[in-house]
């Protein structure tokens, strides 16, 4: 059958187990065409002609295409993923010893790509590549606030909830090199997440600013949520994701709470079809805000995680949460239908109050979702 077939295979089922099989052959026909139509672009966003845009290499959402098509090639052992996804590492570090503007999201880049390389073929220049950039990360600790300093501009004492799905590097650079400090360094930015990141109710905060030099607290900022009460649906699945992560690595129950927390707050938000608006407290009605795509997408990954690490009568809530999100992300926003669409889902939101990437695809959407259905068809090679 061809994509369009699958596509309507997929409309037709009752349930994401039922849907499962022929999404995973359409996602296989679909991504060995992105193959062909993305080349050697370095894709982020793609409008409404379906083309990905390119992007320069350190730029933070680099990593999540070569990621894809490592988790295709895990998933299938085709050469074909492999041969396309190879070069990323390498182009990666290149663009880290020339002037440059990576930053708190090299974990982004550089776990979908060396890390998961490494991991997958044991090629010693991408573990290198790993550390290269854990050290990088752990440069970037505060030690008086306890957090990880976001972007490179002037906002010294920034510190975003992105970052908590960064983490997983320095986990896994503490593991690899037998070094606790990689791993202190993590924890110590997780705790700090939960005690100013995670409100009370499990909403969470997209940015909150410390006195760089006594590391004590000034306020939360909105960032590219609709204020600074608000609550952003992609900080709560950066925050879900990333706290259910820093519980697998510690085992320390504050953090396996903590992403309960969020994710019940998340489920509770969705509307009708599982899939969030850019913003579960923005003032505009429902009717006129943005769906995002990538935070449904995800979330749904994160909640798998978070099912995963529960007795399975507990895990099951999450588990049906994300079944859920995922169906009707195949369903409803997927381009099945649309071949010459570069992308997999439709209706993201990247920044929408300064205007930036409304309803577009997203490439980190397209990877969460393709890593989310792995994940449900066996994948166990953990990318974050």
């Amino acid at each position: 059958m061809n994509m369009e077939q699958y596509g309507n295979k997929i409309l037709q089922a009752a349930s994401l187990d039922e849907a499962l099989r022929h999404i995973w052959h359409a996602l296989k026909l679909k991504t060995s065409s992105m193959i062909e139509k993305i080349g050697d672009k370095s894709p982020h966003v793609a409008g409404a002609d379906g083309q990905y845009d390119d992007m320069r290499y350190d730029w933070w959402t680099s990593g999540f295409w070569p990621g894809l098509l490592w988790v295709m090639y895990d998933m299938t052992k085709e050469p074909q993923y492999k041969q396309a996804a190879w070069s990323w590492d390498d182009k990666l570090e290149r663009k880290m010893l020339e002037p440059n503007n990576f930053h708190h999201d090299v974990g982004f880049q550089f776990l979908p790509t060396a890390v998961l390389k490494y991991k997958l073929t044991g090629d010693e220049a991408a573990r290198r590549r790993g550390l290269f950039a854990a050290n990088f990360l752990a440069g970037r600790f505060n030690l008086a606030g306890q957090f990880l300093r976001a972007w490179n501009q002037d906002k010294l004492g920034w510190s975003i909830v992105d970052s908590s799905l960064n983490l997983s590097l320095l986990f896994w650079a503490a593991e690899e090199t037998q070094d606790p400090r990689f791993s202190h360094i993590a924890k110590a930015h997780a705790s700090t997440v939960v005690q100013y990141f995670i409100r009370a109710d499990g909403s969470v905060n997209h940015i909150v600013s410390f006195d760089p030099e006594s590391g004590s607290f000034i306020e939360s900022l909105g960032g590219q949520g609709a204020d600074h009460h608000s609550s952003w649906s992609r900080g709560q699945a950066w925050a879900l994701y990333g706290m259910a992560n820093t519980y697998r690595y510690t085992g320390d129950s504050k953090f396996l709470h903590a992403a309960q927390r969020v994710a019940h707050y998340f489920i509770a938000c969705l509307p009708e079809d599982y899939v969030p608006h850019w913003d579960f407290r923005a003032s505009e009605t429902l009717e006129g805000m943005p769906r995002d795509t990538s935070a449904a997408a995800c979330a749904a990954s994160g909640l798998i995680e978070l099912a995963q690490l529960l007795p399975p009568l507990e895990g099951s809530v999450y588990l049906r949460a994300a079944k859920r999100i995922l169906l009707s992300l195949s369903k409803h926003y997927a381009t099945w239908m649309q071949p010459e669409h570069e992308a997999i889902l439709l209706e993201g939101t990247g920044h929408y109050p300064a205007g930036q990437n409304v309803n577009v695809s997203l490439i980190y959407g397209d990877y969460y979702y393709v890593e989310a259905i792995a994940k449900l068809c066996g994948w166990s090679n953990r990318t974050f």
